[in-house]
């Protein structure tokens, strides 16, 4: 006798695809299907099965389309991860190290030519720099909204006040199953762009707030010890930025306030992100253009 569930299976695919054939095996059910317009029907199909407890998925054989479903047990996620506390818990730690971060920054800055109050900096930069982090995760929370795959929320990874940059970013995990790779490219590709406009709008600001020192006085600050070369590289839209705004070039030197700080992590952010490989969001673009076989030497 068959397993009620399976029964349910079966009824359910004959409800949305035209089926000509069905193989009953040990581990998996295998329907033939005659439909070309599929891609949405599969959609729904694969959402429905979730919640079923089980994964289909679309293979192309010699004699046709098949769609082959399996059991599967979902994964039991970390209890940390499960709790709404921790990305609270997570932000707020983001928060204040961002925040003694700035102050300290502009303190510093202050110490060469004032650039404003360090605590309402502190605050400026605190928005510059989790608005580009925090936008770039709605970018991806929003694509997976759109194509209705459930994520948590976004955990913020504390960094290294003062010493190093204060968070490492953020990140977000689905709560489902990626039925595609078009959901799986659009939501890993959102976030990027998202993230990148508000860094461009961050370095722009920046860059017109950014004060600038004569060279002499520049020289004279250097033999003191009391200005420091910047030798971490120059993204080409924050030169653009600065160029905008008369500010490159040789003749003067530009301060590195903690709001061109912020948008340089952002950019940096940015860039190792869209690199090809592991969970970053390149590496899931790779696999979704390469394919998970190439996307292993990617």
């Amino acid at each position: 006798m068959s397993d009620p569930s399976q029964e349910d299976v079966i009824s359910l695919v004959n409800s949305l695809f035209e089926v000509n054939q069905f193989n009953k095996g040990t581990y998996a059910l295998e329907f033939r299907i005659n439909d070309l317009d599929f891609k949405s029907k599969f959609e729904d199909l694969a959402r429905k099965l979730e919640n079923m407890s089980y994964v289909c998925k679309l293979e192309q054989m010699d004699d046709g389309k098949y769609i082959i479903i399996q059991k599967f047990t979902p994964k039991k996620q970390k209890k940390w991860l499960n709790t709404s506390w921790t990305p609270r818990i997570l932000f707020a730690i983001v928060i204040t190290f961002v925040m003694i971060d700035g102050y300290y920054r502009t303190a510093g800055t202050n110490s060469i030519i004032n650039i404003g109050d360090p605590l309402e900096m502190a605050g400026i930069y605190t928005l510059s720099l989790l608005g580009i982090l925090g936008i770039h995760e709605l970018g991806h929370i929003v694509a997976a909204k759109i194509h209705k795959l459930k994520t948590t929320w976004p955990f913020f990874i504390p960094g290294l006040p003062v010493i190093g940059i204060p968070t490492f970013g953020a990140f977000i995990q689905s709560r489902g199953l990626t039925i595609n790779r078009e959901i799986l490219f659009d939501v890993a590709i959102a976030g990027p762009i998202a993230g990148l406009i508000i860094a461009i709008i961050v370095s722009m600001y920046g860059a017109y707030t950014a004060p600038i020192l004569q060279e002499d006085v520049a020289q004279g600050l250097f033999a003191d010890s009391r200005l420091m070369e910047w030798n971490q590289g120059e993204p080409l839209l924050m030169t653009a930025s600065l160029a905008l705004f008369g500010k490159g070039g040789p003749g003067h030197e530009v301060i590195m306030t903690p709001v061109l700080f912020a948008a340089w992590i952002g950019f940096l952010i940015t860039f190792l992100n869209l690199l090809p490989a592991w969970q970053l969001d390149g590496g899931h673009m790779a696999r979704t253009l390469l394919g998970a076989k190439r996307h292993r030497y990617a």
